[in-house]
């Protein structure tokens, strides 16, 4: 980040300030993780910060410190507008284009108040005042390490603020195991876990707190999944019918498209699962080595992400969708 947008930005914090912290719409680890440590952190400026997130957030990030006060657009539109409407500084992060707020792009659009964006997501749009972008972190809790670092204050990350950047790093690392997991991802980790976290409480709080109808439903997952050696990919389709027959709840098909890439000899894998409430197919996709998804995704699928992790969506049919899908591949190299 450039020291002159440093030294603005220590401006802006410089006195107390009503600011709001936006997620992406369907928060993930990271987007949850990144906006309640910095929640935490500008508490302590002495500011008066409020997250509003687009959409409500899944059962397993419950835990997360403050995350009962994270207030939610699609809950309460009137309150959080007004909220929007009174604030003097806006930080948006994990995402990198306004359209990723849903709803909220429509007020968002409207501000007057300063934004300051930190991703680390592809093709920024330049919608913010100050931008931190780095495509080379694994995840935007990182880059918030380090932004806290620019701005001389990493003395204030205590145990609450550790807890949450370090959900987003593992979160978005697949517990370090992505390509983007670097030396520095460590280093950091390192120094979270010396400021008192329990890394161990929290993979548990993450990963083995499953329900019994979360099991079920990736059981039925994997009956569903498809294999097509001859493209290297696999894919996985969710019903509404399958959804509705293990009681779905927001984040049970978290991580479910990783499966594919763990059968011999595939580089490509998706997950299509139906929202019949919203009228559409959402895709999440992965790859390994050097097939790019996010361009995949953003050339056919109305959306994008990251090399080897994006996602997109469908307003036709499963059948349809899938059949694109599978007339794409013949027309890629993978």
């Amino acid at each position: 980040m450039k020291k002159e947008a440093i030294f603005a930005i220590q401006q802006l914090l410089a006195t107390p300030k009503k600011i709001a912290i936006i997620p992406h719409r369907s928060p993930d680890g990271d987007a949850m993780g990144s906006t309640l440590a910095l929640y935490h952190f500008l508490l302590k400026l002495n500011h008066q910060p409020t997250v509003i997130a687009p959409n409500d957030f899944p059962n397993f990030l419950a835990w997360l410190p403050a995350s009962e006060k994270v207030m939610i657009y699609e809950n309460n539109k009137e309150e959080c507008t007004r909220n929007l409407y009174e604030v003097e500084l806006v930080f948006l992060l994990d995402f990198n284009a306004l359209q990723r707020t849903g709803e909220m792009e429509h007020v968002l659009n409207k501000l007057s108040a300063p934004m300051i964006m930190i991703d680390h997501h592809q093709k920024p749009d330049g919608f913010a005042t100050y931008t931190y972008s780095d495509t080379s972190f694994g995840s935007t809790c990182e880059m918030l390490y380090n932004f806290i670092s620019f701005l001389d204050q990493k003395e204030l990350i205590d145990k609450t603020i550790a807890t949450c950047i370090y959900t987003g790093i593992v979160t978005d690392s697949g517990s370090f195991r992505f390509p983007s997991t670097s030396g520095t991802t460590h280093r950091i980790v390192a120094d979270l876990i010396d400021r008192g976290i329990n890394n161990s409480e929290i993979h548990n709080l993450l990963f083995d707190n499953n329900s019994y109808n979360r099991l079920q439903l990736l059981g039925r997952a994997l009956q569903n999944m498809k294999v097509l050696p001859q493209y290297k990919t696999t894919y996985i389709s969710l019903s509404q019918k399958d959804l509705d027959e293990f009681q779905y709840e927001k984040g049970d098909t978290e991580g479910v498209v990783n499966y594919g890439l763990t059968i011999k000899g595939i580089h490509f894998a998706a997950i299509f699962i139906e929202h019949r409430d919203e009228n559409i197919i959402k895709i999440s996709f992965r790859s390994q080595g050097n097939f790019d998804v996010n361009q995949f995704a953003r050339d056919y699928f109305n959306g994008g992400g990251h090399i080897n992790a994006a996602g997109g969506k469908s307003y036709e049919s499963m059948g349809e969708t899938i059949k694109k899908f599978e007339r794409l591949l013949a027309k890629i190299t993978i």
